[in-house]
């Protein structure tokens, strides 16, 4: 195990890692040591990530479900019986478009943000800029 300690200002991170040697099979395959599987609560699925020239896998991230916010709010707004339904299977399925949307909005200013050095950061993140 490596433990790395980053300070960046006030801020103070630990980085432990842990790291296996594991055999790949003639068809690719892999076998997840069950120390990393348990730690991670990996599921059946996992995210596989091309990092430069490392492999990174990931547990896939829990859905979060927004059924009750959504149900709450088409009441609020007086629905009910079948329209509250439908109202509510519309809604829900516009969940996911949208979080899509957000999360390569938010890719696109990073990088921007990246390629311009933008002294925005500084407004949003505080003094974490060196």
């Amino acid at each position: 195990m490596v433990n790395t300690l980053y300070e960046t200002g006030k801020l103070k991170m630990q980085d432990s890692r842990k790291a296996k040697h594991i055999r790949v099979s003639e068809k690719r395959q892999i076998t997840i040591p069950k120390s990393f599987y348990d730690t991670l609560g990996i599921g059946s699925e996992v995210v596989c990530e091309l990092r430069g020239n490392e492999i990174v896998l990931k547990p896939l991230p829990q859905a979060v479900d927004f059924s009750t916010e959504i149900l709450e709010e088409l009441i609020r707004e007086g629905y009910e019986g079948e329209t509250l339904l439908s109202e509510f299977q519309k809604r829900k399925q516009q969940i996911r478009p949208a979080v899509e949307r957000l999360v390569e909005e938010a890719k696109e200013i990073a990088k921007k943000t990246i390629e311009n050095d933008d002294d925005n950061t500084e407004l949003l993140f505080g003094d974490v800029k060196e």
